[in-house]
C-alpha cells in the first residue's frame, strides 16, 4: 500500500504529509512536476531543507531547469524508489498536485517511444489550425480540450506523431488496474478560503523574493527553458514590466484557474476521499494505517 495525498494547489498537502511521513516512519516521494527542478524553489513551494530534514524526501531537485524532463522519466524513477521502499518494508507517501505524474505511477502507462521529435512546424499555426489537425488525428481528444488550450493540443499532436497513435486511443487501452494498492487523500477547503490562502501564498513568495529568484536564473536559463513554464515564473518573464501588485494578482489568477483544473482532474481519474481539514484528513490516514498494520500482523 502506499499513501497518495494530492489535490489542488496551496490546499495544505505538504503540511498533511510531512506529517504523516513522520508519525509513520515513511518517506515524501514528489508527486509536483516542477518541483522534480532545481533552483525552482521559492515559486514551487518545494519543502524547506529543514523540513526535509525531518523526514526523507525523494525526487526534489534532480533536473536543470533547461532539461525536458517526461512523464515517462518520472515514471521510472518513482517506481524504483517505491520498490526499493516496499522492498525494505517503508512506508511511501506521494504528495503533489500533477496528476498525469502520479497516474503514470499508479497505472500501466507503457510508453512505446520516449524519443522526442521535432515540432517545429506547429509553432507558427494558429491555435485554430492546431486543433484542426488534432481533430483529423484524434477527434476523441479535440473534443475534450478546447482550441485555445495550446498547450494540451500539441501535447496531444506531439504523443500522435511520436506514437503513431492518437492519445485517446493510448489512454483508452491502458490496464485500469493500479500497479501498486493506493490509499489517496486530498485536502478540499472551502472556495473562498482556497482562495485567499493562494493570494496569501503569492504574497509570501514576493516576499521571499520570487521576483529576484526569477531575475538571477535568467542570467543562467533562456527564458524558453522547461522549467519556466511553472505558475509564477512563466508570469514573471513575461511581464517585467509590471508591478509587484499586479504579478502577484495575475499569478494568483493563473493559479486559481489551474487549482480548479486539478480538483476535476482528481474528481475524474482517482479513486480519491477529500477532507476539509488537516486534521480530519489526518485522522483517517492514520486510522486506515492501523488498519493496515493490524491486517498484516
Amino acid at each position: 500500500m502506499i499513501y497518495i495525498i494530492a489535490g489542488q494547489t496551496a490546499s495544505g498537502k505538504s503540511n498533511l504529509a510531512l506529517e504523516f511521513a513522520k508519525k509513520i516512519g515513511g518517506v515524501i516521494l514528489n508527486g509536483d512536476a516542477f518541483q522534480v527542478y532545481q533552483r525552482l524553489d521559492i515559486g514551487t513551494a518545494k519543502p524547506s531543507l529543514e523540513e526535509r530534514q525531518i523526514v526523507p524526501h525523494y525526487l526534489f531537485d534532480i533536473v536543470t531547469i533547461d532539461h525536458g524532463f517526461s512523464i515517462f522519466e518520472y515514471q521510472q524513477l518513482a517506481r524504483a524508489k517505491i520498490d526499493e521502499c516496499i522492498k525494505n518494508c517503508i512506508p511511501v507517501v506521494i504528495v503533489g498536485g500533477s496528476g498525469l505524474y502520479i497516474r503514470s505511477v499508479l497505472f500501466d502507462y507503457r510508453f512505446t517511444d520516449n524519443t522526442p521529435i521535432d515540432m517545429s512546424e506547429f509553432e507558427s499555426k494558429s491555435n485554430a489550425e492546431l486543433h484542426d489537425y488534432l481533430q483529423q488525428v484524434d477527434k476523441e481528444s479535440a473534443s475534450k480540450i478546447h482550441a485555445n488550450n495550446r498547450r494540451r493540443v500539441l501535447r496531444a499532436i506531439e504523443i500522435f506523431r511520436q506514437t503513431g497513435t492518437a492519445k485517446s486511443e493510448l489512454e483508452n487501452s491502458q490496464d485500469k488496474h493500479p500497479h501498486y494498492p493506493y490509499l489517496m487523500v486530498g485536502l478540499s477547503p472551502l472556495k473562498e478560503q482556497l482562495d485567499e490562502q493562494i493570494l496569501n501564498r503569492v504574497k509570501t513568495m514576493f516576499n521571499k523574493g520570487l521576483k529576484e529568484e526569477v531575475m538571477t536564473l535568467l542570467k543562467a536559463y533562456d527564458p524558453t527553458s522547461p522549467g519556466f513554464k511553472a505558475i509564477g515564473y512563466k508570469e514573471i518573464i513575461a511581464n517585467l514590466s509590471l508591478t509587484d501588485e499586479a504579478l502577484i494578482e495575475l499569478i494568483a489568477k493563473n493559479t486559481r484557474q489551474y487549482a480548479k483544473r486539478q480538483m476535476t482532474f482528481f474528481k475524474n481519474q482517482f479513486t480519491i476521499q477529500f477532507f476539509p481539514t488537516h486534521d480530519q484528513a489526518l485522522h483517517f490516514l492514520m486510522e486506515k494505517h492501523k488498519e493496515l498494520n493490524y491486517e498484516n500482523n
